[in-house]
């Protein structure tokens, strides 16, 4: 795998967790927790995909390496799901 290749599968995956994380509304962090969200959610839907036997939607393959967008993307809302359900929200109380 190359750099270009490697970098490429690092955008596809942001984007991935991206969309993600807008379907469920988790709006912290920026690039890297969409880029974290995209892989994550890549091993998940993987794991889920293998163990249902649902066939693969849409592969990307990026060099030698196929890159499962649909099962990313639902693998990414599962683990998105999980965060926002662990983290509290914080909220700003003003003073007058």
């Amino acid at each position: 795998m190359t750099i270009v290749e490697f970098l490429i599968l690092l955008v596809v995956a942001a984007i991935c967790g991206a969309v993600a994380r807008a379907i469920t509304g988790f709006s912290r962090g920026g690039f890297f927790v969409a880029l974290a969200v995209g892989f994550i959610g890549a091993l998940l839907g993987a794991w889920i995909q293998r163990n249902t036997g649902v066939p693969e939607i849409f592969m990307l393959q990026i060099g030698n390496v196929n890159f499962p967008i649909v099962w990313s993307i639902i693998g990414g809302v599962l683990f998105a799901v999980v965060i926002m359900l662990l983290t509290t929200r914080s909220y700003r109380t003003r003073y007058v």
